[in-house]
């Protein structure tokens, strides 16, 4: 069986418009004759949105009880087992409720494409991970529910549904994106025309990265006759991300990987063993960014981190401020560059 396909509508904000795309692309789908069901769909109470589900076929909601009140959630099982050729899973960041079988919707969403089952699903650029840091200077909002990068990386297609700042500033002002109480609430905060534009901002770029990336995966045209080809990796960088006990290292962490990404390079992770017992939340974070983690056993952290990013071949080391004996360190790898990563600070 073969592998379902991922297709994700990017936005850059609630309203843009990126799930009444995805159902307008169900529509379509369905009138070719292609079988397509709603595993999961959250209407907001937007009326233009609802109507696009309008002959569609619902897969049956999960019932879920936490803390004495009742949820509803995609019945993942249900999906899988009604097959359709393709399911509309709505939010792809979304957390499950509490007490199902997995954390993540995104989670739920690799079951149905490993059934063989294509995926169309919906995504704001704020909860992509490596970009959670950047959104938080930017708006002031924490943003709670992510997904790990490489899930756009497994999307056989990323749409950005774009809108500008001022449309769906309207857009709320009407009241077609929120009830008019929270879109007065949403006006005040989130939803300034400084903030969506540099969202907007955020999510051009990201969706021109994953053109580039495409670009520069698919193969080149086999030449006519036999002639030698020298394959060149995409860049020489090869990068490392010291991990320590500090906080500040979930930033580290963020950035590491979007500058990995960026230039197409390796990036590893590494920490003295001694620190072990302190890093297991971060080491599992670098494992959910698909970052290789390596302990790195001896009495001189520094001495051992910078001989095992030698044998590895590191040319750059991503570094807190926090990070300890960091003097030494830059003493011991002046054939390597370290970045100090610094922490953002929002003004008041």
């Amino acid at each position: 069986m073969s592998k379902g396909k991922l297709k994700i509508f990017l936005g850059y904000a609630a309203g843009t418009g990126k799930t009444y795309q995805m159902l307008t692309e169900a529509q379509d789908l369905k009138a070719r004759g292609v079988d397509v069901v709603i595993g999961y769909f959250e209407p907001h109470a937007r009326v233009e949105t609802i109507a696009k589900t309008e002959g569609l076929e619902f897969v049956p909601r999960l019932r879920l009880e936490h803390r004495g009140s009742a949820f509803e959630d995609m019945d993942t099982d249900a999906v899988i087992a009604r097959n359709p050729q393709v399911a509309v899973v709505d939010e792809f960041a979304h957390a499950n409720v509490p007490g199902s079988t997995r954390l993540k919707r995104w989670q739920d969403v690799m079951l149905i494409l490993e059934a063989g089952i294509d995926v169309l699903t919906s995504l704001n650029i704020q909860h992509i991970e490596s970009l959670n840091d950047q959104v938080w200077h930017v708006t002031g909002v924490r943003v709670r529910e992510t997904v790990p990068d490489w899930l756009l990386g497994e999307a056989a297609e990323v749409v950005m549904v774009d809108v500008t700042p001022r449309a769906l500033l309207h857009r709320m002002e009407r009241g077609v994106v929120y009830s008019p109480e929270k879109a007065r609430a949403a006006l005040e905060n989130f939803f300034t025309e400084t903030n969506l534009s540099a969202l907007r901002e955020l999510a051009m770029r990201q969706t021109a990265h994953q053109i580039e990336e495409r670009r520069t995966a698919e193969p080149a045209p086999a030449p006519q006759s036999p002639t030698p080809v020298a394959i060149i990796p995409r860049s020489h960088e090869s990068l490392m991300l010291w991990l320590t006990p500090h906080p500040a290292t979930a930033m580290l962490i963020r950035r590491g990987r979007r500058v990995a990404d960026y230039l197409g390079c390796p990036c590893t992770a590494a920490f003295a063993e001694s620190s072990a017992a302190q890093l297991e939340d971060h080491v599992n974070f670098c494992r959910l960014l698909r970052i290789e983690v390596q302990a790195v056993p001896g009495v001189d952290p520094s001495r051992a981190l910078a001989a095992y990013a030698r044998a590895r071949g590191v040319t750059q080391i991503y570094v807190t401020r926090h990070t300890p004996d960091l003097t030494k360190l830059v003493n011991q790898v002046r054939d390597m560059q370290v970045t100090i990563v610094s922490e953002r600070l929002r003004n008041s």
